[in-house]
């Protein structure tokens, strides 16, 4: 039997994983990845690796109940929020347009712990509504991964009283398994010698679907090996560094572009900042800086915003990792799953 597709509509989407929960055929979820760097994959995964993850969350949450969807319920994290509030034995809140304060207000849900998953976006506009802060602050944990998250948003949230976990994972894994840079249990950690992360255990994928040959690059002896960097602390917590594949070589120098966009939403008019590695006639690959904030359009009637922003990166980091342009905009183009859309960004620099 083909492997279950989820729904895009939530509604749907949790009557067919209801079902799927209950039958014992298809044994596999079809899940496709965001394609947010590449083209999306097929991702299969097995029932049990989908139930191992929900289990062990619940375990390192310390509780279970119901969950908030705010995600699209056919990517990993959504999937999980519905799994994740129906093994507990409730119907999941399905949440319109971030209204978390309307959906707690209408939904009255007062019979235990209430959980949800966000991306930093996601968190990060919300974060603006002071209604919806406190909506957040009710919650038992907010799950927050999909991407770097910037230090001082989470400082942010929980000096409003929200519980935030930082998760590590990706569709491949089952969604995150990895919270606060420790492993859930069952889940292992290894780094290559090239620092690249892998992670093994009963929530790894069972491959990708009609493409055996990328299955076996990426699954090997057992082990799911990512695309990510990453160091492990004195403490054995994993710290991710970003993709291997984030380093843009511009003039010849090597520029990581996580460090610097960390160092670019450190500025005081930044509130969000995304870098790419474009083709260029003279640098090889010129860094363009996306950023968005406000006061940045009316600073750049007064002043370069790029060279701004390029002493400020100076300020920490080599000026030859400093953008070579810089582009202002409202917001940052989102995909479906809320994560940032890197693709359309080439196109906008």
């Amino acid at each position: 039997m083909s492997p279950l597709r989820v729904a895009d509509e939530p509604g749907r989407a949790v009557v067919q994983l209801r079902q799927w929960l209950d039958a014992t055929s298809p044994a596999q979820l079809l899940i496709e990845t965001s394609g947010s760097t590449g083209s999306p994959k097929r991702v299969l995964l097995s029932r049990d690796a989908v139930l191992a993850s929900v289990e062990a969350s619940a375990r390192r949450l310390g509780a279970s109940g119901r969950w908030l969807l705010a995600l699209p319920p056919s990517y990993v994290a959504g999937v999980q929020v519905v799994v994740r509030s129906l093994v507990a034995g409730h119907e999941p809140v399905v949440v319109q347009g971030l209204g978390f304060e309307t959906a707690l207000r209408t939904q009255g849900h007062d019979d235990g712990p209430l959980f949800t998953s966000l991306v930093p976006t996601q968190l990060h506009r919300l974060l603006e509504d002071e209604a919806e802060t406190e909506a957040l602050a009710r919650l038992h944990t907010v799950l927050l991964g999909g991407g770097p998250i910037d230090p001082d948003l989470r400082r942010r949230a929980e000096s409003a009283g929200i519980r935030v976990v930082a998760t590590y994972g990706a569709s491949e894994t089952a969604g995150g398994c990895v919270y606060d840079g420790v492993p859930l249990d069952g889940v292992a950690i290894a780094l290559g010698s090239d620092g690249r992360i892998r992670l093994g255990g009963p929530t790894i994928f069972d491959g990708y679907d009609g493409d055996p040959g990328l299955t076996a690059e990426v699954l090997v002896d057992g082990w799911y090996l990512t695309s990510d960097a990453g160091r492990l602390d004195d403490d054995g917590r994993l710290q991710v560094l970003g993709r291997l594949d984030d380093v843009v070589v511009s003039g010849g120098v090597n520029v990581p572009l996580p460090a610097v966009a960390r160092r670019l939403r450190e500025h005081p008019e930044v509130e969000l900042a995304e870098l790419v590695g474009v083709t260029d006639p003279e640098w090889g690959q010129r860094v363009v800086a996306f950023v968005v904030g406000e006061g940045l359009e009316s600073r750049a009637a007064r002043t370069s915003t790029t060279e701004v922003l390029r002493d400020w990166v100076a300020g920490v980091h080599p000026r030859s990792w400093a953008p070579r342009q810089v582009v202002v905009l409202p917001e940052l183009p989102l995909l479906p799953n809320g994560k940032v859309d890197r693709r359309r960004l080439e196109e906008l620099a």
